[in-house]
């Protein structure tokens, strides 16, 4: 059922991602809607604190239905979530989902803002949250957002007063967004912003409330609605065939990689906001009472009003062209507006309508998906007018020219002109990556000082073309960021955005290289050239008590695209270590010491991420028992790979594989995070890994979430798991069962290897068992109980049952040694009394 699911999901999403990889174009319906969309200027910007945290069918009906300009301000970008469809984690997620976001608001036609906060994971508190967040910047980034996004109304997606009842992040987005809104308005507050922009002060402040927030349907239906406001969002939208329910699961099924992808719906449904602050309402159900959303607004919009409210009253769907006399005619009237806010907005949406209504195609494609600075890169420009509106194209200037390229050309109807241009791309030129990444970020917040970068979803294009026009006499102006347009046979076109990489970029084929004996490793380096005729060596950084050999290796890669692939050789000390090995790429006398991160899934555009080339290295004392270790694979983790790494012999077991003639070799069988949450063929599957366990196995089950397990018997005794995790990852560890053979064989486990975990300890532990289970470890967060789940062990026939919370999927790829020590005692478990018969 998962699988019939997500293809509908992904069939769904196909047509979006075309969409998100192509340049937009808009048939009369959408032409119509973005004007009616113009002749609002009313403004709500809706607050949360992750991605798949908004509210999408709030947003796409203030968007859709309201037509006001709505964004979503998430203040993180989910870096510290789990990932359903790859092994990226951490800052690589955070990329992804970003761009989830930014291909559901193409959807509900929402836009999108961030803070600088760093998601660290899941918060108890929002005094932790804002304590290990930078309360000051994060607030500060809020103020900014409701100052330059200058919304009339603010929406949050949850309630401030529900300190340590839910998740910190989320209740710390409500409180943030409540204090925001009084200091928005403080020429005090954050007065170095007011050199950018200008104070701005939101008509009211709303809460995003439903019958969740108060347990049932019952007792919110009993509730005094009195402060609320509701919408029915089932409203349905003839000139896009869906209703607006149906747009919005459309959006949140973008969100893939939390694993959101879900059924259309339709109908009617009622979403209820509660007012909070501001100018109450006057028993009205319109949040934007006592503001002006028309063209009046402004000062001289009167008749700029009059023009538009004309052509969407008489809209030619057959001949939107027929418009453009009009539509110019208001175009030339915005420029002379004094509001210097509602200008730049709506100038952008009328030009976008003036192109749309024209079929004007315009679009540089450079002959190349990437380039360094100093390189030549070639661009071939493409320009159709498909209408017969007399438009001249009289230049056009390249962000990477000093000089525009005049043509003075009319462009005749329907006929296609191309152009070449070659262009250098300046030495100075930042490298395309996610700007928040440059800097080295802490727990809480990613480091951005450019003021004028804070908030915006992705960084900004750095080679564009300018195409001048005359549109009818009027000078337009219409800007195009560089593609790479191309095809396959398979896939017929398709488009990358142009990028900026380094001349040359090196990466390590781990993350983390576990060592564990004193025996040397091979490790081996990848160079990657930027650009053709590369030439020069590479050594390695690395820890003072460890080798490495030799010094240099030499490099020369004829061909950009072209890799060589160096080896060396890295001896480790004689006790247990660890540290960070880069390897350095010295080119002409300049080191380069980046890897280029690519980032490529079919509904998000292809992602660039270039970060600091560098692995963990650890000398592990560690011993093992048992080889033979087959992997059922869950949402996505690197533990088979990490379990290689320390010398185990690791199969990867498909759902369809699982029977009895294809366990009985194995060691011990793991089953991957949350595969009880995913894989549908678990519930027939499950009878065969309980008896592989009652013949003698040893089967470890990682975490899976409490609800949507798919099958009735999790384990061979009533288990139950619940919400219950530690996220203090330096909470104390209570050893419950110091004797047990689990925490002696083959490694004798202790304090020690519970220091230098990430994140956090573990989630979802049981908090009920029955007596055949052994709780061996016990922990908490501060002023909470004591939970005893994290790692539970039974007999079962003549194998073991384990079952663990631990979070050993992010502790592996941060190399934490006590983290493989004790999952190799897992792995052991049982092997002692063997080894005892056999002497």
């Amino acid at each position: 059922m998962f699988q019939l699911r997500l293809c509908l999901v992904l069939f769904l999403s196909s047509i979006v991602s075309l969409q998100a990889q192509q340049p937009k174009t808009y048939n009369s319906s959408e032409i119509y809607e973005a004007v009616q969309k113009l002749n609002v200027l009313g403004s709500v910007l809706y607050i949360a604190a992750h991605p798949d945290d908004e509210n999408t069918r709030l947003i796409s009906y203030m968007s859709n239905e309201v037509k006001a300009r709505t964004a979503y301000l998430s203040l993180t970008r989910g870096d510290g979530g789990q990932n359903l469809i790859g092994p990226e984690i951490r800052e690589l997620l955070g990329v992804i989902r970003t761009q989830e976001l930014l291909a559901a608001r193409r959807v509900d036609g929402g836009e999108q803002r961030f803070s600088r906060a760093n998601d660290f994971g899941y918060s108890k508190h929002p005094d932790e949250t804002l304590e290990i967040w930078d309360k000051d910047e994060v607030l500060a980034d809020v103020v900014w957002t409701i100052r330059t996004f200058k919304p009339d109304v603010i929406i949050n997606r949850f309630d401030h007063r529900r300190a340590g009842k839910t998740h910190g992040h989320h209740t710390a987005s409500a409180m943030l967004s409540m204090e925001a809104f009084d200091l928005a308005d403080n020429n005090d507050a954050y007065p170095t912003q007011l050199e950018y922009t200008a104070t701005w002060q939101p008509k009211r402040l709303f809460y995003n409330t439903s019958w969740w927030r108060y347990g049932s349907q019952e007792a919110f239906n009993k509730l005094d609605k009195s402060n609320m406001l509701s919408f029915d969002v089932g409203v349905y939208y003839p000139s896009k065939g869906m209703s607006n329910n149906e747009v919005a699961a459309l959006a949140s099924s973008q969100h893939l990689c939390q694993g959101f992808g879900r059924l259309l719906q339709r109908g009617s449904q009622q979403e209820y906001i509660e007012f909070l602050k501001g100018e109450a309402l006057n028993d009205s159900d319109n949040i934007f009472e006592g503001i002006d959303t028309s063209w009046n607004r402004v000062a001289s919009g009167k008749a700029i009003g009059t023009i538009l409210k004309s052509v969407e009253t008489d809209f030619n769907f057959k001949n939107p062209a027929s418009h453009l006399p009009q539509l110019l005619e208001a175009y030339k009237l915005l420029q002379s507006i004094e509001d210097e806010h509602w200008k730049a907005i709506k100038t952008k949406e009328l030009k976008t309508i003036i192109e749309a209504c024209t079929g004007l195609y315009l679009e540089a494609s450079a002959n190349t998906p990437n380039a360094a600075p100093n390189a030549v890169v070639n661009l071939e420009m493409e320009v159709v007018n498909r209408s017969t509106t007399n438009i001249d194209l009289v230049s056009y200037t390249l962000s990477a020219l000093h000089t525009g390229v005049t043509k003075n050309m009319s462009l005749v109807s329907n006929q296609k002109l191309n152009f070449e241009e070659s262009i250098t791309i300046p030495s100075n030129s930042n490298y395309t990556t996610p700007y928040w990444l440059n800097k080295q970020s802490t727990l809480g917040m990613y480091s951005v000082t450019d003021q004028n970068l804070i908030g915006l979803p992705e960084t900004p294009r750095a080679v564009s073309v300018d195409f001048n026009l005359l549109i009818e006499g009027t000078p337009l102006t219409i800007t195009k960021p560089v593609v790479y347009r191309y095809s396959k046979p398979d896939k017929g076109e398709l488009y990358r955005p142009f990028e900026i990489i380094p001349i040359v970029s090196a990466s390590l084929s781990d993350d983390v290289y576990i060592f564990e004996n004193n025996q040397q490793k091979d490790i081996e380096v990848t160079v990657k050239a930027g650009k053709n005729h590369i030439e020069g060596y590479v050594e390695m950084a690395y820890p003072n008590d460890w080798q490495v050999y030799p010094k240099k290796q030499r490099i020369a890669i004829t061909n950009k695209g072209d890799i060589q692939k160096v080896i060396f050789t890295v001896i480790p000390p004689n006790n247990q270590s660890e540290g960070l090995i880069t390897p350095m790429v010295n080119i002409d006398g300049e080191v380069y010491t980046d890897e280029i991160i690519e980032i490529d899934y079919a509904h998000i555009p292809y992602q660039t991420v270039l970060m600091p080339s560098k692995s963990k290295v650890v000398r592990l004392d560690i011993k093992k028992q048992g080889n033979n270790i087959g992997y059922i694979e869950g949402a996505g983790d690197v533990v088979p790979e990490s379990l290689r790494q320390i010398g185990y012999d690791v199969t990867v077991i498909a759902p369809e594989q699982i029977s009895p003639e294809n366990l009985d070799d194995f060691d011990a069988i793991v089953v991957g995070i949350r595969a009880y949450n995913i894989l549908e063929d678990l519930v027939f599957k499950q009878r065969f890994l309980l008896e592989y366990v009652k013949e003698g196995g040893n089967l470890i089950i990682q975490y899976n979430t409490n609800r949507g397990i798919k099958v009735d018997n999790l384990a061979p005794y009533d288990l139950h798991i619940s919400r219950d995790r530690v996220t203090d990852e330096n909470a104390e560890i209570r050893i419950l069962e110091p004797n047990h053979q689990i925490l002696n064989y083959p490694n004798k486990i202790d304090q020690n290897d519970f220091e230098g975990w990430v994140q956090e300890r573990g989630l979802y532990f049981p908090d009920n068992w029955s007596k055949e289970f052994t709780p061996l470890l016990a922990s908490n967060d501060k002023g909470e109980n004591s939970k005893e789940g994290a790692l539970l062990v039974a007999k079962y026939g003549k194998g073991n049952y384990i079952y663990t919370g631990l979070s050993f999927f992010r502790e592996f790829p941060a190399g934490v040694p006590g983290a493989y020590r004790l999952f190799a005692n897992l792995l052991s478990a049982g092997k002692q009394d063997e080894a005892s018969l056999k002497n």
